[in-house]
């Protein structure tokens, strides 16, 4: 494994971050950058985003050329998130259900229709989607869901409820995996929808975080009739398109790279705080800490890279990813907890105030960070994925 670019992938860094360079909205990562005040401007901004993105033929850029993407390998997906991520680019998180999730589950699994129907639109930002799998008392624990589909006649009838949806509010589609086989267990049974989230008898209660967003959901489905025909894969074997979903998400990851933004972003933070005279980047042991954190990214760079490449090699993701996750997720809360002790009081001011540093970017990610180790898989999960497939432990 070469972690230097080679001169085609040299010539592709160049020309993402010359377009990213050139198509930034105006004033982008200045005070003088108006941002959007709401969650639903926001989504309206990331559609625009998005649909600038798929002109420009960045959007989708893993996704076969026959659906809209460019085909490009792993490492340049990679390449295209480091530069992404390093100019801090609009936070495209409420389009990536779509992109990164729906849209390459139904290229390997879907029927031609479906391709048609639905992959275009969430390119070029059209429709958001929505996930729709974690419940009351079935998140990290997927196979144990209750939410009822009911087989009548062309159409499957949804009775339960889901959880931690995020975007559920702003979302136009959602992937619903339910239990069609009440008799049977775990993940035997289940079957896999795509769901118009405008469908009668759907009832969306947003929840609101300590950060005070609220991107996540509670989504109740009341006698909410599904056509037969958005069923993805066969009836009562979804589990095997939830698994493409997974393997999808748990996939090549780019976390390192924005961590070193935020990392630079804190640097420069530090340099603005005064401490005892001088400022807080002149304190030894602040300069220590932080050299102490490039270097864990640095770590954490290799083990994204040998995660895609062993993904190049092998054709599915391993246990690297569970490795990895840990890795950044752990990273990110002691990161964020020590730049609140770097920045004193002023770090917990929110945003809107003018006493905020960074327009208070380091209060939300400080309290954000704590469902690092949550989302995505647990670290308490996938410790056990790594104990089991790594070390050969018993279950």
């Amino acid at each position: 494994m070469d972690l230097r670019d080679n001169p085609e992938e040299a010539a592709f860094r160049a020309d993402a971050r010359a377009w990213l360079e050139a198509n930034l909205p105006c004033d982008w990562g200045t005070p003088a950058y108006q941002k959007p005040q709401s969650p639903a401007e926001e989504v309206d901004f990331l559609r625009h985003w998005q649909r600038q993105l798929y002109d420009g033929g960045w959007a989708g850029l893993d996704w076969p050329e026959a659906y809209g993407g460019r085909d490009v390998g792993i490492i340049q997906n990679m390449i295209w998130n480091e530069e992404y991520m390093r100019l801090r680019a609009p936070n495209q998180i409420s389009m990536s259900v779509g992109t990164s999730l729906v849209g390459p589950t139904l290229i390997a699994r879907g029927e031609e229709w479906q391709k048609e129907r639905f992959l275009a639109p969430m390119l070029k930002g059209e429709e958001v989607w929505c996930q729709g799998f974690s419940e009351p008392n079935a998140g990290s624990d997927l196979a144990s869901l209750r939410t009822r589909g009911t087989l009548v006649g062309d159409e499957v009838v949804v009775n339960g409820q889901k959880t931690w949806t995020s975007f559920a509010h702003q979302s136009d589609w959602c992937i619903l995996v339910v239990r069609t086989d009440p008799e049977s267990v775990r993940h035997r049974g289940l079957s896999f929808l795509l769901v118009d989230m405008k469908t009668p008898g759907i009832t969306i209660r947003p929840l609101v975080e300590m950060t005070g967003h609220a991107w996540f959901n509670e989504v109740f489905f009341d006698d909410v009739r599904v056509p037969i025909r958005n069923l993805v894969g066969e009836i009562d074997k979804g589990w095997d398109i939830v698994m493409t979903t997974l393997s999808v998400e748990r996939g090549t990851s780019a976390q390192h790279a924005k961590l070193f933004a935020d990392l630079e972003l804190l640097i420069e933070a530090a340099r603005r705080t005064p401490r005892a005279g001088r400022t807080a980047a002149d304190d030894p042991l602040v300069r220590q800490k932080i050299a102490g954190f490039a270097a864990e990214m640095m770590v954490m760079r290799m083990g994204a890279y040998r995660n895609a490449w062993a993904l190049l090699e092998k054709g599915v993701p391993g246990p690297e990813g569970s490795t990895l996750k840990v890795f950044w997720s752990e990273l990110d809360q002691r990161m964020k907890a020590a730049a609140i002790e770097i920045l004193g009081p002023r770090g917990m001011v929110p945003e809107g105030d003018p006493l905020a540093l960074d327009d208070g970017y380091w209060a939300y990610e400080a309290l954000w960070s704590r469902a690092a180790t949550i989302y995505a898989g647990t670290s308490e999960v996938q410790r056990n994925i790594i104990a089991n497939r790594v070390l050969g432990l018993p279950r």
